[in-house]
């Protein structure tokens, strides 16, 4: 068998002693990594750094700022390292990554349609908007309440879909308890498609952004704060919005206008 594949005669033979140890028909691969490295911490290094974690109960970045600030010369990353290693960080192994999905182009409304919820007053009075707007055509719609939920956001997105003269196919948001896993399965089991916007990134949904800015500016500042005005104005403001104000991002069309084109 050696001569035939080149290898050495006693690496074959590690190879089917291993195999019969595994009881399996295949040769198990050991990790490449080396068990030490010529630039490895030390152990008193490795020791210091866990004395100064149960004795601050600190994050890596204010470690490593003790650190060098007692004459130790030490990186960022290396202490990072170092709590992983020792499972001294407070990440904890049970939380799910966020995952993005690619993001489609607009080139026809309802392709993406960004969703939103903006809030205007003190905790104990709050009143909130449901706000959406399709990337394409500019096409906006907002349902003020007194508060938000899962469940209230899949009813807005039903309302939505009513009166949106186009097909939404995929809603973009950010990850608002308002916008959890049950509302993402809710609007799938009707057709729709459901992505996050990334994790402290508001310009994934800046077209958004600056329409809830555009709304509070020209409707909710000039009107009376309660349920029922808001109710009342708010739809006078979007007939305004999505009919007759020119919109510089469209050449100075209207989103109307610029639906008729498709």
């Amino acid at each position: 068998m050696a001569r035939h594949t080149g290898f050495n005669q006693s690496t074959i033979t590690r190879w089917v002693i291993k195999a019969r140890m595994t009881r399996r028909n295949t040769i198990p691969t050991e990790s490449s990594r080396p068990h030490h490295h010529p630039k490895e911490l030390s152990s008193e290094m490795i020791i210091k750094i866990l004395d100064y974690r149960q004795h601050y109960q600190r994050c890596a970045e204010v470690l490593h700022h003790l650190l060098i600030k007692d004459g130790y010369i030490i990186s960022l990353s290396s202490v990072k390292r170092v709590l992983r290693r020792f499972n001294c960080s407070r990440y904890s192994k049970w939380k799910k990554w966020h995952q993005y999905p690619k993001r489609p182009l607009a080139e026809k409304p309802g392709i993406l349609v960004q969703i939103d919820t903006v809030w205007d007053g003190v905790s104990q009075n709050r009143l909130y908007l449901y706000t959406l707007l399709d990337v394409c055509s500019r096409w906006s719609y907002v349902y003020p309440t007194e508060r938000i939920s899962a469940g209230r956001s899949v009813n807005f997105i039903y309302s939505a879909r009513q009166l949106a003269p186009f097909r939404i196919k995929m809603l973009q948001s950010d990850h608002g308890s308002e916008f959890s896993k049950w509302f993402t399965k809710q609007i799938q089991s009707s057709g729709l498609s459901h992505r996050h916007s990334r994790v402290r990134t508001p310009t994934d949904n800046g077209h958004l952004e600056r329409f809830n800015r555009t709304i509070q500016e020209e409707c909710i500042e000039r009107i009376p704060r309660s349920l029922k005005s808001w109710r009342k104005e708010i739809p006078k403001y979007l007939h305004y919005y999505n009919s007759e104000r020119p919109h510089m991002a469209l050449n100075m069309k209207t989103p109307l206008e610029v639906m008729r084109s498709y």
